[in-house]
């Protein structure tokens, strides 16, 4: 079987021929049809990096179908339709079991109303669910949210499938912004045409924003955090879920008194109710993955769709691996 590797050096990705895994006690073999790419984790802690990573790392957000079951499992059978917490492989391995009573498998069934191009992007549907609970976000709240990549325009669009908050997007790429206001942002902020700080200060009359969800991470990420700190209302919430910097954030003690700063906080594991709730916004197109998907590749040119994210990103959001050919 094949799947993506990620050797040493940087941006060094290959497609490998690997031993076809057989499932323990507990386990499922699924078969891969699609897989997205993430540009936050896979590009910014594994693409860039010089050092080998293990391909157990290298995704995790994959949609397939049960080829085999491992003993002591009983609620999936050959042919079942998943999705999994799996790297980039054609074939791979996972655990069918709860890991702690109420937590989520690393596997879950895919509903026939969801459609393969749709599914990979359960993991993030369903982590954007938990955190916007988390997050509280009262019907006339100002609501931020720094940088619209997968996460950002993910969580923009289950704050207004909610019905709760006016929701102001920000990014500094056109690409991201033009589709922040398609669906259906109350305001979108231009960082690359206006300073962000003084356009949410001038939205909310002076007061500052109620919350303010930094997804930006990465190198952009020390100046997008400052400038969320600063946009931030007394007695408002800093959600803190972008990540790879490679460098600290600045907290000035004078900036922190009367905020609140959660740690990309769940509240809770993922559970049925983000489950069940995730997968019907993917159903029925509530939240709107179709418009985020800008490309598809073959596995094959894995390499091609990296380097795509990676150096034209004003060009790319949501890229789908295709398994099967």
């Amino acid at each position: 079987m094949r799947r993506l590797a990620k050797p040493e050096g940087k941006y060094n990705l290959i497609v490998e021929d690997a031993p076809m895994p057989e499932p323990g006690h507990g386990e499922v073999r699924i078969k891969a049809v699609r897989s997205l790419i993430s540009r936050g984790s896979e590009m910014g802690a594994r693409y860039s990096r010089e050092h080998a990573v293990s391909h157990e790392i290298m995704g995790y957000s994959m949609a397939g179908t049960i080829d085999a079951v491992g003993d002591g499992v009983g609620h999936f059978q050959i042919g079942d339709r998943v999705v999994a917490l799996a790297p980039h492989a054609e074939y791979t391995v996972r655990s069918a079991l709860t890991p702690t009573p109420g937590a989520q498998s690393s596997v879950v069934a895919l509903p026939d109303d969801v459609s393969w191009d749709r599914a990979p992007y359960y993991p993030l549907t369903s982590g954007s669910v938990t955190w916007v609970d988390v997050e509280e976000i009262g019907p006339t709240d100002t609501v931020v949210i720094l940088g619209q990549g997968l996460v950002g325009s993910l969580m923009l669009q289950v704050m207004k499938a909610n019905g709760a908050g006016h929701v102001i997007a920000v990014d500094a790429l056109d690409n991201r912004c033009a589709l922040a206001e398609t669906l259906g942002a109350d305001s979108v902020i231009h960082a690359g045409q206006q300073d962000p700080v003084a356009a949410v200060r001038k939205l909310t009359n002076g007061a500052g924003a109620h919350l303010v969800v930094y997804a930006v991470g990465g190198p952009a990420g020390p100046k997008a955090f400052a400038q969320g700190l600063d946009m931030l209302g007394v007695d408002g919430t800093l959600h803190l879920i972008g990540l790879y910097e490679d460098q600290d954030l600045s907290m000035p003690s004078g900036k922190i008194q009367r905020r609140r700063i959660l740690g990309g906080y769940y509240g809770q594991s993922i559970g049925l109710a983000s489950y069940r709730r995730a997968m019907s916004l993917l159903a029925s197109g509530a939240v709107q993955v179709d418009a985020m998907t800008t490309h598809r590749f073959p596995f094959s040119e894995a390499g091609a769709a990296f380097d795509l994210l990676w150096n034209r990103p004003g060009e790319a959001l949501g890229v789908l691996l295709d398994w099967d050919q």
